[in-house]
């Protein structure tokens, strides 16, 4: 068993009473019968071969609004008596949670039977993580701190305090993830001939071709930035990398203090040399920022260089946008975006060895304060290592994949590609990206629609896509066609807004009808209509999806599609899309579950169902809700999972990130397991399932059971009715709570414990390389029929 750095006492503190919280978080996003004591088993006391999470959150007492038993908030001052059967400690902490996320993450780049350059992607997707909940959810906190808005945590912590744990196990983890590369995965990466050095490790003959890159490539776009009385402290632009730079005037003596910008458009790691011929592939790479301090004599001529720092500030990078106040969302937004360079600063790294006059000139000046302040060795900002993963070395690689085309839309003949719209016709289809094929699918089918004569209309919601993706030139291709087509664009999709800017700008020149969806809300929905005459009148054809309408990450992320012409679900897709460009408030839906109206009503409603069938028939344990979401949060939802569990209900949730219900505590929730499963591919699917008597109810869709998704976006869940796809999902559920599969389990006492290796130190079941092995089975009994 192997442990983190941190330990519970880090951030275990005596539980105290606390009041009513309004959570004003910052947005952002059937199985086989089974022994529930197996999976107690496994939160229970730490075994061989499992690793734990190196902290956990302390959970304080809490009152919350009280909510009716479908989720809704009720009026008047007594709360039910469900609410009041539930104890006040029962939430973990969703900010400490994310944080325990992201640990596990490094955890798999600590994993020796993961491949290398894999190991070195965790590392930089580990840092990317990061920077991006500094500059949303601290930056979040520490502007509502700052406003008098903060209140106490559903779990109970003062925002204040929250501020410090925070701090506290931010540090301890950096202080790990730079520890990892430097004394792991580095020297790891120099036995397979993949190097990173420093300057002063590069002989002449090294160094040679790179003074000639810096005087052809970095120099003209460098920019030094002296700071006197001439001269104000420049701006430092939110994750740049700095050099701060001590000067000496030989005339006079005095000392002197300068900025240069590491250039972001340059490659963080330069190439130094490169032997092929060699028995094993030799690459050497040197650090940009080394190759800019080894020439600093030539930005200040005429200076003495003493001293020179590597630097990096984080800023505040979330926006607000009253879309109330604005007449076009749009304009607002594009201004928002200027303003966003200038938030205010929430993190600083320096290098360990940072001068302490430079650190108090950079902590003044950018008015951090010393808990702001990390300390890292160099070199910083390891996003880089994104240029080192990106090294062709197959032999250090996940083994190759390449997604396949769903057997229902596979060709009969090589030559001839199938007409997907005639497939949907015949039947429902439920593709699973990335094991089944985007472009063959989503893509193919979109692009078929636009290209046919008898399509009437197009209706697509866009959240996130690539630039260049094929989608948006089919739309464009649609309407210039003279088809009416309509693209429901979030153009505030966090850190997509300039990218999602520019293409709803094209699609708007090229006749298509862009709407940026309800005031207030983002639409967040995954949704496609088609429309299309044919011998019997008006065709319906949907897709429903779990992730976005994007080719790239479609090869990553893992998501669910279904595609039907079923007439209950065009009829409800009509009226979604009628609600999200025009005015139809009062619209009802028959197979949809929609946020924010009836996402979480509807829910609860579906736990409280399984409740009530669980007791009819006299608790005979075969009740059973399973909830599979990158993050669980809300606390109705929570409660009403509670509930079932406390009526003996069984509760599987498989969450990937955030997690603040807390399983196994005796008396509230001994039959909940909770599990998180992390690999090459972003778990990003969400499944609920509830057994309803042996009738299972299944639903996917987009949203997570958080406040965000179920109050302020439109969300869409859609019932699957197919028994076949229903099997599909029960065998989906089954492999990832087997005990053979490898995961994290969450404890009652909010710990992570891994488990990876059987009692014999032998890998357990990878459960996306399971799913590649049965669907690759899948496709080739197809091709027999």
């Amino acid at each position: 068993m192997s442990t983190g750095s941190l330990t519970p006492t880090d951030v275990a503190e005596q539980d105290r009473e606390h009041g009513h919280d309004q959570d004003r978080e910052q947005d952002r996003e059937q199985g086989r019968d089974r022994a529930p004591e197996a999976g107690r088993e496994g939160q229970e006391a730490l075994v061989e071969g499992a690793e734990v999470s190196s902290f956990t959150s302390t959970v304080h007492a809490r009152r919350i609004p009280t909510r009716a038993a479908n989720g809704r908030f009720v009026g008047g001052a007594a709360p039910d008596e469900a609410q009041d059967e539930l104890p006040a400690d029962r939430y973990l902490e969703r900010e400490l949670s994310w944080l325990q996320f992201n640990e596990r993450v490094l955890q798999l780049a600590m994993d020796p039977a993961v491949p290398l350059l894999e190991r070195t992607r965790f590392l930089a997707i580990f840092a990317n993580n990061l920077d991006e909940y500094f500059m949303v959810r601290v930056a979040g906190l520490k502007r509502r701190i700052a406003t008098g808005l903060a209140v106490r945590t559903a779990a109970g912590i003062e925002p204040r305090e929250l501020i410090e744990r925070i701090a506290r196990l931010a540090h301890e983890l950096m202080l790990q993830h730079a520890a990892v590369f430097q004394h792991e995965v580095r020297p790891e990466l120099e036995e397979q001939g993949i190097t990173i050095v420093r300057w002063d490790e590069l002989d002449d003959e090294e160094r040679e071709p790179l003074h000639f890159f810096f005087a052809d490539r970095v120099f003209p776009v460098l920019t030094p930035l002296a700071v006197d009385p001439a001269h104000p402290f420049p701006y430092i632009s939110g994750l740049s990398l700095n050099l701060a730079v001590l000067l000496q005037n030989p005339k006079t003596g005095s000392e002197h203090f300068a900025r240069v910008k590491v250039p972001p458009s340059l490659p963080r790691f330069i190439l130094v040399e490169e032997d092929i011929d060699s028995e094993v592939e030799r690459k050497r790479f040197v650090p940009l920022e080394d190759v800019i301090a080894s020439h600093l004599d030539q930005l200040f001529p005429g200076m003495l260089v003493q001293e020179h720092f590597s630097f990096r500030v984080t800023r505040n990078e979330d926006l607000e946008v009253e879309e109330d106040d604005a007449e076009n969302l749009l304009t607002a937004l594009e201004k928002e975006l200027t303003r966003r360079r200038f938030g205010p600063p929430i993190r600083l790294e320096v290098e360990d060895e940072i001068d302490p006059k430079v650190l108090d000139m950079l902590s003044r000046e950018l008015q951090i304060s010393d808990r702001e302040i990390y300390r890292l060795p160099t070199p910083l900002d390891l996003r880089g290592l994104f240029t080192i993963a990106d090294v062709d070395r197959s032999d250090l690689e996940f083994p190759k994949f390449f997604p396949r085309t769903h057997p229902d839309f596979a060709p009969t003949e090589s030559a001839k590609a199938i007409d997907l719209l005639a497939a949907v016709r015949q039947k429902d289809v439920l593709v699973q990206h990335p094991y089944h094929s985007f472009s063959t699918s989503v893509q193919a089918f979109i692009e078929q629609a636009a290209n046919d004569p008898k399509v009437l209309a197009i209706k697509q919601t866009l959240y996130r896509t690539s630039g260049d993706s094929p989608i948006i030139d089919a739309l464009i291709d649609a309407a210039e066609a003279g088809k009416q087509v309509l693209a429901v664009v979030e153009i505030k999709a966090r850190f997509d807004e300039v990218n999602n800017i520019s293409w709803a700008r094209k699609l708007e020149e090229a006749g298509v009808h862009v709407v940026y969806g309800v005031v207030g809300l983002k639409t967040h929905a995954k949704l496609c209509l088609v429309v299309r005459q044919e011998s019997d009148g008006l065709v319906r054809y949907c897709h429903i999806g779990t992730g976005n309408y994007n080719p790239k990450t479609a090869r990553v992320y893992e998501d669910f599609g279904l595609f039907t012409t079923d007439p209950q679900v065009g009829e409800d897709l009509s009226r979604l899309f009628n609600l999200l460009s025009g005015f139809a408030p009062r619209s009802k839906f028959k197979r949809l579950l929609v946020a924010p109206r009836t996402a979480r009503s509807g829910l609860v409603d579906l736990i409280e169902q399984e409740i009530e069938i669980h007791r009819s028939r006299g608790g005979d344990g075969r009740g059973r809700i399973v909830i599979k979401a990158n993050a669980m949060v809300d606390e109705a939802v929570i409660d009403a999972l509670y509930r079932a569990s406390m009526a003996g209900v069984r509760v599987d949730v498989w969450v990937r990130g955030i997690c603040a219900l807390r399983p196994g505590v005796e008396g509230l929730s001994e039959t909940i397991r909770v599990r998180s499963i992390l690999g090459r591919f972003l778990e990003h699917s969400r499944v609920f399932w509830f057994d309803h008597g042996g009738d299972p109810q299944v639903y996917i869709g987009s949203a997570d059971m958080m406040h965000r998704n179920l109050d302020r976006r439109v969300e869409a869940l859609v019932r699957i009715t197919d028994p076949g796809h229903v099997l599909e999902l029960a065998d989906l559920i089954d492999l990832a709570f087997a005990d053979s599969t490898s995961r994290w389990d969450l404890g009652s006492d909010g710990r992570w414990v891994r488990y990876h290796q059987n009692e014999d130190g032998e890998p357990l079941d990878d459960l996306q390389a399971t799913l590649i092995e049965r669907h690759d089975k899948r496709r080739r009994k197809a091709r027999r029929r």
